[in-house]
């Protein structure tokens, strides 16, 4: 007999210090308008996290400042799952699984390894390496049907999506002998299988922040000049500061958004007004179309600190009471291993493992 699957969010983010705008409106500002019309499942993934050396300390701050923000924003950490990866076991027991799934071939392909890896390939992490395949079990233990992610991470979803098929193919008389099978559609094939091809949510106005000080890169923790970042915890005369100084051009800005080609900055401070005050480029510039950025800045920047300031006050708060937020991701980690131990128990089922139920 079939099973159903429920439509499911699940999202990470690296708990790397330093959350800024470009985390805010890329991800976390989406999880929130997503628990509105799906069940969610928000982690703070911090064994993707020591794929590069991370200090101990500053590793557990991280962790409890990532948690402050998804609760400072608005993530309802009671109707949702809130919770850090390492107290699931089940990612890391998935995702050993998934690393005899994935060919070696995938994962050499991955875009963001090389990048990451750099010309000192033979000194990168095997975890590093093996990332996409966590990311997978990370997705793939909930059977989650939605993931949003933002464009760097989409070869990744297209991995996650490639070994589930995998996996169902591989194991297809064995799921269909369980009764396991769920009904879905493999481009115009009607199969069954086991886990789900997860969907992507790419989107939004603002999805890719970019750098207040350079609009052909994006906003970043890593680069040397604090002006390039709005932090989630900056206070309103920082914020105001930072736009002040934010780079631009000589001309007004344009009444329609073709005219933002080739201007970067522009473009950038445009699409932040446009992620802050929920609405899109276009109609931002039938507002401020001809506009002097001596006027824009004034308003982007009064627009971002009635948005900012309650969340960054919300997560001194948090952070001051490491208890609280500890309570929060202890009590989601045990609503997660409710869902993640059962999907591990069909899986062993399925590879054929003895005691996958003991």
């Amino acid at each position: 007999m079939s099973q159903t699957i429920p439509e499911r969010v699940f999202s990470g983010v690296q708990p790397t210090g330093n959350l800024h705008l470009g985390n805010y409106l890329g991800a976390i500002k989406k999880f929130v308008a997503l628990q509105e019309s799906h069940d969610c499942i928000y982690c703070v993934v911090d064994l993707h996290a020591i794929t590069v050396w991370q200090d101990p300390d500053e590793l557990a701050r991280n962790i409890r400042e990532v948690t402050a923000a998804f609760i400072a924003s608005g993530i309802d950490a009671e109707k949702h799952i809130v919770f850090n990866q390492s107290q699931v076991a089940a990612h890391a027991e998935l995702a050993w699984i998934f690393n005899c799934v994935a060919r070696m071939g995938w994962l050499s392909r991955m875009t963001q390894f090389k990048e990451k890896a750099g010309k000192n390939r033979e000194n990168a992490s095997v975890g590093l390496f093996s990332y996409p395949n966590l990311m997978a079990s990370d997705i793939l233990v909930y059977r989650a049907t939605h993931v949003p992610v933002g464009e760097d991470q989409k070869q990744h979803l297209e991995l996650t999506r490639d070994i589930a098929q995998k996996f169902n193919n591989d194991y297809s008389d064995r799921i269909a002998q369980l009764g396991l099978g769920v009904p879905m559609a493999v481009g115009d094939e009607a199969v069954n299988g086991y886990f789900p091809l997860t969907e992507p949510v790419i989107g939004g106005p603002a999805a890719r922040v970019m750098s207040l000080r350079d609009g052909t890169k994006k906003m970043s923790k890593s680069d040397p000049s604090d002006l390039s970042r709005i932090v989630m915890t900056d206070d309103a005369d920082t914020i105001t500061k930072k736009f002040r100084k934010a780079k631009t051009d000589p001309d007004a800005l344009p009444s329609e958004v073709e005219g933002l080609q080739g201007r970067p900055e522009a473009d950038n401070l445009v699409g932040l007004y446009a992620a802050l005050s929920e609405t899109d480029k276009s109609l931002v510039l039938k507002e401020f179309g001809g506009s002097e950025f001596s006027r824009f800045k004034p308003a982007l920047t009064e627009l971002a600190v009635e948005k900012i300031a309650p969340i960054a006050d919300t997560m001194r708060r948090l952070q001051a009471d490491p208890a609280e937020i500890d309570a929060v991701l202890s009590k989601g980690a045990e609503r997660a291993r409710e869902i993640a131990n059962g999907v591990v128990a069909d899986v062993k089922e399925i590879v054929g493992f003895v005691g996958a139920r003991g």
